[in-house]
């Protein structure tokens, strides 16, 4: 049987999550007074037997998938089904498919459990999975998690907990395979044939010494491929990439990307192996960091589920809003020191939002390329002075030339040359304005300790939109009326 690929697995979640919904809405429809009439069998006992088969039947349908699924699944449901779907998953798939869904469809998901069966999810996952759990848990319950666990994995969880969430020390996990340098080869192999089953993304053992101190890696082809009476120490690779639990996540992620790595060593001060990341973790950090990216440009400052309460919908929305709302006021103030000018020449106002609008585009590509160095990177003074230089020769350039590009359309439009010359200069410094605020919004936010990402399209939108406006305004006032 060929495998799907991955327009046949969307299309087969598709037609799942429209076959969930269409149940649960039949059985709504079961659960309606009047529907059986005056028969011998009391209605709520086909209403349960029903209700239960088409359940059972979802059930049996969602069992088959994995995790990752299970949670697209949950994604894609309003409230009200989401929370039946969420109880037709087994208990012991509850923890995979927490770990699996968005933060905040998780937060909706937790608030139904009771303490029994968070404590169940608890038993059911790694450590590792287990801290990334732990900031949605109600207040107070990770207390209760801790005195259910082995006094190892305790220890291990107050490890990964104690580091920040963009740090090395919360993506490393424990699973991990070790040999020491002065076995042979064949010692190492006959080692991992006696377990039951090797890590994830295991591609690599980790070499330490008698202390645990960290060596070298020898890869699972290097055991494959040299003679079995090799020593480790002889073919292992010293000079490995290594992290240390406080390195920046973000430091990490880029040696992946670098290094080709699937997973890496990850030692304390003193070199002693104390974890290992791997290439989901980093993965998933990327995919998180790039969504809260997202929506900090655009003043969210956490994930919302699109099937959310209203009002914590418009909560999450508003402070940004509220900012809008006053850069807008700002903007029509700038329209109306022009109002006289606008009514002598009505050209100006059909033409000004272009302006306007073409700037906030430059500005908005400035930011995101500020905004992605910034998150790999500090920027030091020299590095900004190129920065502004370089950004400021691209916006001079793409102001002359789509400025003549508009100038010609404006002569077409009106067969006014004043008109055309101005619209050609403010474009051109609107641009300029554009790369300047778009370097130091997110420059400035960074040298504060703040996301420089957050709100920043909404402030580079305003500062474009009223600049744009006060530039072809008043050099239309002073030059042509």
């Amino acid at each position: 049987m060929p495998e799907l690929t991955e327009i046949d697995r969307q299309e087969e979640m598709d037609a799942l999550i429209r076959e969930i919904r269409d149940t649960l809405s039949r059985i709504d429809h079961v659960d309606e007074p009047g529907e059986h009439g005056d028969s011998d069998v009391p209605r709520a006992v086909v209403e349960d037997v029903v209700r239960k088969q088409q359940l059972s039947r979802l059930a049996e349908k969602i069992e088959r998938l994995h995790a990752a699924d299970i949670a697209k699944v949950l994604e894609s449901l309003p409230q009200e089904e989401r929370l039946i779907a969420w109880e037709l998953v087994r208990p012991e798939r509850d923890g995979e498919v927490l770990l699996e869904v968005s933060d905040s469809v998780r937060d909706s998901l937790i608030r139904v459990m009771d303490r029994d069966e968070i404590l169940n999810v608890a038993n059911t996952l790694d450590t590792d999975e287990l801290a990334d759990l732990a900031p949605d848990l109600p207040d107070g319950m990770m207390q209760d998690v801790f005195t259910t666990l082995p006094i190892d994995d305790r220890e291990k969880l107050r490890f990964v907990m104690s580091y920040e969430e963009d740090t090395v020390g919360a993506l490393m996990d424990f699973d991990l395979v070790t040999v020491r340098g002065d076995v042979t080869i064949e010692v190492a192999l006959r080692y991992l044939r006696r377990m039951e089953s090797l890590p994830d993304h295991t591609d690599k053992l980790f070499v330490i010494d008698r202390d645990g101190l960290f060596e070298g890696v020898i890869h699972l082809k290097t055991l494959l491929l040299n003679d079995p009476e090799t020593l480790v120490s002889d073919v292992m690779e010293r000079d490995a990439v290594r992290f240390h639990p406080e390195d920046k996540a973000r430091d990490g992620a880029d040696a992946f990307e670098r290094y080709d790595l699937v997973s890496a060593p990850v030692v304390d001060e003193v070199d002693r192996l104390v974890g290992r990341v791997t290439i989901d973790a980093v993965v998933d950090y990327i995919r998180e960091a790039s969504d809260e990216e997202r929506l900090s440009q655009v003043g969210l400052s956490e994930e919302e589920d699109i099937f959310a309460p209203v009002r914590k919908s418009v909560r999450n929305r508003a402070p940004w809003l509220a900012v809008n709302l006053v850069t807008a006021l700002i903007a029509a103030q700038v329209i109306g020191l022009f109002e006289g000018s606008i009514q002598q020449l009505v050209a100006l106002a059909v033409l000004m939002p272009i302006v306007a609008g073409m700037g906030g585009n430059i500005g908005n590509q400035t930011i995101t390329m500020i905004v992605r160095e910034l998150a790999f990177r500090k920027l030091g003074g020299d590095d900004i002075r190129l920065l502004y230089t370089k950004e400021l020769k691209v916006a001079l350039i793409n102001g002359i030339v789509w400025g003549a590009v508009l100038a010609g359309a404006t002569f077409l439009m009106y067969q006014h040359l004043g008109v055309s010359l101005v619209m050609a200069a403010a474009v051109t410094l609107n641009f300029l304005s554009a790369a300047f605020f778009g370097v130091t919004i997110p420059v400035l936010r960074a040298r504060m300790g703040r996301d420089p990402a957050l709100g920043s399209a909404v402030m580079i939108t305003a500062i474009t939109d009223s600049g744009g406006f006060f530039i072809f305004l008043g050099l239309a006032t002073v030059f042509l009326l």
